[in-house]
């Protein structure tokens, strides 16, 4: 396809280019880059569209510095345009969290060098570079595969051994953001997910989409996170972060711009898109074909964008009663309920000041878990590593990183803030609750790449917590596959998991051991449910001599969890209730391996 021409970057003049997206993108990003993507609770950017279009087919050899890939940055991998990715979540996020097949071919082939970490070491890396020190301390990765990054290093001070992180340093970076001014000051509203330290590090600049250009942003000084002195260019680009969203803030601190949800059925379709032989016929019509942003945009319809704004300003639409999870409960269903009933009693036991969940079934019952303990009298704070602190779940939207549990929020912080400050503070008594793809006898957790086999998904900030919280609690439905005797690659290390919670029963860690502890209720007696969990765990398990049983789940337990996810999502549909179609979405998610 035919492209902008490439100009000479412009000799700085001191003012910032307001230019087009085509522009921007030919002036200021070039081959062989570092090119860091920053994702706020704006996931996207139409820059990154552009960036694509651009190097199309080229073999450009780009560094992608990019914390969660989601669907849409398999977008860059089918340009051919990468040599390498620096990452900490290579997966898809709707319409649940699932590796892609399109990076786990790009790293098992070579084509693309995948150099992995948790949220917060990236974000570290970045602040090194931005700091202008050699390293910075971490308490993140240790005991973990990530160890064997070079730019990793365990040494011994005089204050102790501590673990480093070598600068990440971006040769440009590409973001969405609210507004900006004239000068190019960026203002965006919290949370803010990885922050701007990677825009404050990187050699040249930041190359920003906005929503609106303003004369003076100083009434809203307090929202301004960028300044112009770190800007190159800034491009006028309505609904540019699409299809993530814009949050303009909360009542009396609100950005000058109107808010939009993220569009997740254009999320879910690239997703579909990138599984299936018409991926190209996909990026054709909606990356190349468009001549410009403005095409884009016609091409979406005004009657969805605008409803996307609708929709930001009011509760997620009711569910239609046909797609509502019915009858007896699943698998999950049942792993959930007894984390929930744990994440009680652990909150009570000692005082807990925050739980942080990982998304998906773990999420769930942490939710609920949460919600049952403010009511009998406990203060606990629900955490998510995007930026939300004492929130306050959305029913009917399973998604942990909804835009609707923004406005519930006590604080609206950043990944650093909340991983790095509060739930791993000193001060603070922290639960995790974590799902797994493996779990060895130790407790240590991969979610990254099985031996011989797939890549899975990366880390997220599983690695951080893990590692960090003051306990750790683990859902997942038991299986042989899943229950393996030792994890090939550790993404998150087993020291502070103190048990793992199934459909069969929960075994907890005694002695540096899981040992089954609970078993499920059942109308078979007590051996053969003993030794159908021992059937589906892969090493010798040992059954602790004060065996008890879990409660039975009831119809109200279930009631409580599909209030949030009404589509059985995440919790699964029971078979005597699940059309051909759903049957068929249920054996994709089970084949590709739930992770977080």
């Amino acid at each position: 396809m035919a492209t902008a021409a490439t100009p000479e970057e412009p000799e700085p003049s001191g003012a910032v280019d307001l230019c087009r997206l085509d522009e921007a993108i030919s002036r200021y990003v070039h081959p062989g880059d570092a090119v860091h993507v920053m994702m706020g609770h704006s996931r996207w950017s139409a820059l990154v569209r552009e960036l694509a279009r651009q190097h199309w087919e080229k073999p450009s050899g780009f560094t992608l510095i990019m914390a969660s890939l989601s669907s849409l940055g398999a977008v860059l991998f089918r340009a051919g345009c990468l040599k390498k990715v620096v990452t900490v979540y290579s997966g898809d996020s709707f319409p649940v969290f699932t590796p892609n097949p399109v990076f786990q071919e790009a790293y098992a082939s070579g084509a693309v060098e995948v150099e992995n970490w948790s949220f917060l070491t990236y974000i570290q890396r970045l602040r090194a570079a931005a700091t202008g020190v050699p390293a910075v301390v971490t308490g993140s990765v240790r005991d973990s595969s990530m160890t064997e990054n070079d730019t990793y290093q365990e040494v011994d001070t005089a204050f102790g051994r501590v673990g480093l992180v070598a600068p990440l340093v971006p040769d440009v970076t590409l973001l969405h953001a609210a507004v900006a001014d004239r000068q190019g000051n960026l203002a965006i509203a919290p949370p803010m997910f990885e922050g701007v330290v990677g825009a404050l590090a990187s050699r040249r600049g930041v190359i920003a989409t906005v929503e609106k250009v303003v004369d003076d942003l100083r009434p809203w000084s307090s929202l301004v996170r960028i300044p112009a002195h770190r800007v190159l260019a800034v491009v006028e680009a309505p609904f540019g972060a699409h299809p993530g969203g814009v949050f303009p803030g909360t009542p009396g601190t609100r950005l000058p711009v109107q808010g939009y949800l993220e569009d997740i059925p254009f999320w879910v379709a690239a997703r579909e898109a990138s599984r299936g032989e018409d991926f190209d016929d996909w990026l054709r019509e909606w990356i190349l074909e468009p001549a410009d942003h403005e095409a884009y945009l016609a091409k979406l319809g005004t009657e969805r964008l605008q409803g996307l704004v609708r929709a930001a300003e009011g509760p997620p639409p009711p569910v239609a009663a046909g797609a509502k999870h019915s009858g007896p409960p699943t698998a999950a269903e049942r792993a959930a309920v007894w984390l929930a009933d744990l994440v009680n009693r652990r909150i009570a036991e000692t005082s807990a000041d925050t739980v942080l969940a990982g998304a998906g079934l773990a999420n769930l019952a942490a939710w609920v878990g949460v919600e049952q303990a403010k009511k009998d009298g406990h203060r606990v704070a629900l955490a998510a590593e995007l930026g939300l602190w004492d929130y306050s779940p959305t029913p009917g939207d399973p998604f942990i990183f909804s835009f609707h549990n923004f406005p519930s929020s006590s604080m609206l912080l950043d990944t650093e803030q909340v991983l790095g400050n509060l739930v791993n503070g000193s001060f603070f008594h922290s639960i995790a609750c974590v799902g797994s793809a493996q779990i060895d006898r130790r407790g240590n957790i991969n979610t990254t790449k099985i031996d011989g086999g797939p890549y899975l998904v990366g880390s997220g900030g599983g690695n951080d917590v893990i590692t960090n919280a003051n306990e750790v609690l683990v859902v997942g439905t038991m299986s042989r596959r899943r229950f393996v005797e030792k994890c090939g690659y550790v993404t998150s290390p087993g020291g502070r998991v103190r048990a793992v919670v199934t459909d069969l029963g929960t075994l907890t860690m005694q002695d540096g051991d899981l040992v089954l502890t609970h078993v499920a209720p059942g109308p078979e007696p007590l051996a053969e449910r003993v030794a159908r969990v021992r059937e589906q765990c892969g090493w010798d398990l040992v059954v602790s001599p004060d065996l008890e049983e879990l409660r039975p789940v009831t119809a109200a337990d279930v009631e409580e969890l599909r209030s949030y996810d009404p589509e059985g999502l995440f919790l699964g549909r029971s078979r005597a209730h699940t059309t051909p179609a759903q049957l068929h979405s249920e054996k994709e998610r089970k084949a590709d391996v739930h992770t977080r």
